[in-house]
């Protein structure tokens, strides 16, 4: 089997597993319990809060538990609105946003708040000067993810980040799932950067577990309300195995980062060469700018899943766009923000590679690839 599939999630690191099976085996208090086993609890919850924090260069209380980048995603948009409404309604996101924003953002449009969409260029990046010009008086948030999950563009964090430099009233969000392992820390922890959403799932830790960094000093509303855990952020009964678990896999990830980015990077500029070098094939992304493990292509004629498919036949495990929206067989938002024509843009699919993957694995997808694409050549005439 050859996976490179990575971006929809990855597998558990083995000494992540390990890290999980201990401690829901064997630390059984909850940290909200005042015996000793709830202190034990307690104590190593901080502890992975603390480590967190130090990886991303951050103080512990910054750092808030929740269950993934979709609840991240809709705490910060909701909690931002509703904690700030009375300053303001209008909502700033890019057009190419996941799903999580960009479907909160639609609901929250139908309780009276005003969302407006920053264009994209051709590549897929936003542009700064039009989001510029889309910011108001009343502007409250501005969330723009880190990295696209599509096509793998690099959004210009900085840029938007100077830009609100001097605007200390609006809230600025970036959705940073896709970032970890992929980009360098520092390139989106940003000082102006007040809210960032992960999930662990995406950097070989467990799934159903992530943590939102909340700027000192910013307020947000709560989602959830009741026992009052993390400092009355997030009421619920802490997953404590998954969230040591997540501690352990950030650790692992940001190890040696360098080495495993550039090893990524050079698989992805093989596969890049070889199918920029096909008549039918359209890339949409590219090397310079964009995320070293994505790069996202289709052959012209042919729809995306059709492609999938054939590659599965063969137990190489690539997706068509997102993983939140693949079954759905429609063209890639990304895509459609960028212009692209809707029958090119449904025959999008996606490698996404990682650092577990080599390039022996590389060379066999390529040479399943040229024989996948001899036959669709036949299929679209």
């Amino acid at each position: 089997m050859i996976y490179f599939d990575n971006s929809a999630t990855t597998a558990i690191h083995p000494e992540v597993l390990r890290t999980y099976t201990d401690v829901a085996t064997k630390i059984m208090g909850n940290p909200s319990s005042l015996h000793n086993l709830g202190s034990t609890a307690t104590r190593l919850l901080e502890a992975s809060r603390r480590q967190i924090a130090e990886l991303l260069h951050v103080h512990s209380d910054e750092i808030f538990f929740t269950s993934g980048g979709t609840e991240g995603d809709n705490w910060v948009l909701k909690g931002v609105a509703f904690e700030k409404e009375k300053f303001g309604k209008h909502i700033i996101i890019s057009a190419v946003e996941h799903p999580a924003v960009k479907n909160t953002a639609a609901w929250l449009a139908t309780q009276g708040f005003e969302v407006e969409l920053a264009p994209v260029d051709e590549k897929g990046f936003v542009k700064v000067p039009e989001l510029e010009a889309l910011i108001r008086e009343d502007t409250i948030l501005v969330s723009v993810m880190a990295v696209n999950n599509e096509v793998g563009a690099i959004q210009p964090i900085k840029e938007i980040a100077k830009l609100l430099e001097d605007k200390p009233t609006i809230s600025f969000h970036i959705d940073a799932v896709q970032a970890i392992g992929k980009i360098a820390v520092e390139d989106f922890m940003l000082e102006r950067v007040d809210f960032a959403t992960f999930s662990a799932h995406k950097f070989h830790g467990p799934r159903g577990v992530g943590f939102l960094y909340v700027k000192s000093g910013k307020r947000l509303t709560p989602l959830l309300h009741g026992g009052g855990q993390e400092n009355n952020k997030r009421s619920t009964t802490e997953n404590l195995a998954g969230i040591a678990a997540t501690a352990k896999a950030l650790r692992l990830t940001l190890e040696n980062f360098e080495q495993k980015t550039e090893k990524v990077r050079q698989m992805k500029a093989v596969i890049f060469e070889e199918l920029s070098k096909q008549e039918k094939v359209v890339l949409f992304s590219e090397n310079e700018h964009f995320a070293p493990n994505i790069l996202t292509f289709g052959i012209r004629g042919v729809r995306g899943e059709v492609v999938v498919h054939a590659f599965e036949k063969h137990e190489i495990y690539i997706s068509t766009t997102s993983a939140c929206s693949s079954k759905k067989n429609a063209a890639a938002g990304t895509l459609m923000a960028m212009h692209v024509k809707p029958d090119l843009a449904t025959s999008a699919v996606r490698i996404s590679l990682d650092h577990t993957n080599n390039m022996l694995e590389v060379e066999a997808f390529l040479t399943i690839f040229r024989n996948i694409y001899q036959e669709m050549l036949k299929v679209a005439g």
